[in-house]
């Protein structure tokens, strides 16, 4: 999973801290860190993790990435 800014390589909890809308972007594919109290997963293997699939993960990457772009 490539993203923007090198998001990936954060922690779930100071990505979604930063950036909500990103939170957002998770709970669509039922991917629920915005509720964790830990949060110290990176990015990136939280959407891997949950093995939705290439296609699902590829589609969470062109959702993060634009979001970024659009900011």
């Amino acid at each position: 999973m490539k993203l923007n800014n090198n998001l990936g390589d954060q922690q779930i909890r100071t990505v979604i801290e930063a950036h909500p809308r990103i939170g957002e972007i998770l709970a669509k594919y039922d991917i629920g860190c915005v509720t964790c109290g830990v949060g110290i997963c990176l990015l990136k293997d939280v959407v891997s993790i949950h093995a939705l699939g290439d296609e699902a993960e590829q589609k969470i990457e062109q959702e993060i990435n634009a979001y970024l772009d659009g900011q």
